[in-house]
């Protein structure tokens, strides 16, 4: 059998708990090697870290997988195609989340793409209490105003003011100013880090808002389920996973035609401007984890089977 070595980027953030869920649910063809000895198969999940797993020389005689989260086209720059193309040297086929990257990637490679859909591990993201105890438990109104929810990064790190276009902040305040002025008053509930864009902005428009900042999983399941609505305001997404984890919680979304949003929304929930979107629950059912009993989950047979073929 073969073994397949998941790189973890060790960012504290989304991709080091895939690949924890992956090694947790595929234990037994995961390799834990770091000499790279007992890897067959080396999958770059956290693509961007891809020189940090092992030598080119190691690398270029092992099977390879890339997976590309998403590319943006105003930061793939010059130093940035050229670094593609010395990874596309030593990757044997290529993985994407959904039909937007598939194009851009198809577009730079002529090695096999594939399209597998994301996972969610509804073992964390479930509904767990009441919403008004849970708005109680962290102070957030119970009742008169509208709740809005986004967990994610949004400022450059270079300068944490600087506005991440490609996650869309800007896009974020615009809208909830404009909820706050016309509809029922606005609370914002903010998870993640680097929230400073939309904190100033915020703050302006004189809305209040809870910060929760690099929360454990438990805590972001909680407020999750403290929100009327999730608003996706990106211009460029892999996923995002809030709209998988908001599908296991039952929060409705909004989202811009961005990353998975017509995989798992209805057309009516996705707009450019997210004012003209109506909310809805992304029905996320087949890419659940589920309880395993035992057994690798269904949802990633796909990915073992694609792993183990190279």
């Amino acid at each position: 059998m073969k073994r397949v070595l998941v790189n973890r980027p060790n960012e504290d953030w989304i991709c080091d708990r895939m690949t924890q869920e992956w090694c947790d649910y595929n234990h037994d063809i995961s390799s834990y090697d770091v000499s790279w000895n007992n890897a067959d198969v080396f999958w770059l999940l956290a693509d961007w870290t891809w020189r940090s797993v092992a030598p080119i020389d190691v690398l270029k005689q092992k099977k390879v997988l890339t997976t590309v989260h998403h590319i943006v086209p105003g930061k793939f720059n010059t130093i940035e195609r050229r670094e593609w193309f010395v990874r596309d040297a030593i990757t044997d086929a290529y993985h994407v989340f959904n039909e937007r990257v598939l194009e851009q990637v198809k577009a730079l490679t002529k090695k096999p793409v594939h399209l597998i859909e994301y996972w969610v591990n509804d073992n964390i993201f479930k509904r767990t209490h009441d919403r008004v105890e849970l708005r109680k438990k962290y102070n957030i109104p119970v009742d008169g105003c509208a709740v809005y929810g986004s967990f994610q990064r949004d400022t450059e790190g270079f300068d944490l003011i600087s506005p991440k276009l490609e996650k869309g902040p800007d896009l974020l305040a615009d809208f909830l100013i404009k909820k706050h002025q016309q509809d029922t008053p606005v609370h914002v509930v903010l998870g993640g880090w680097r929230r400073q864009y939309i904190i100033n902005r915020l703050d302006r428009a004189c809305i209040p808002y809870t910060y929760v900042e690099r929360m454990p999983l438990h805590v972001v399941n909680e407020l999750y389920q403290t929100l009327d609505t999730y608003a996706v305001t990106a211009r460029h997404e892999g996923g995002p996973q809030a709209l998988l984890e908001c599908g296991c919680v039952d929060v409705p979304v909004v989202s811009t035609p961005v990353g998975i949003a017509e995989q798992v929304l209805p057309s009516t929930a996705i707009a450019p401007d997210v004012f003209n979107a109506v909310p809805a629950v992304p029905d996320v059912s087949r890419m659940k984890i589920g309880q395993s009993r035992g057994h690798t989950p269904q949802v990633f047979q796909k990915y073992r089977d694609l792993l183990l073929s190279l």
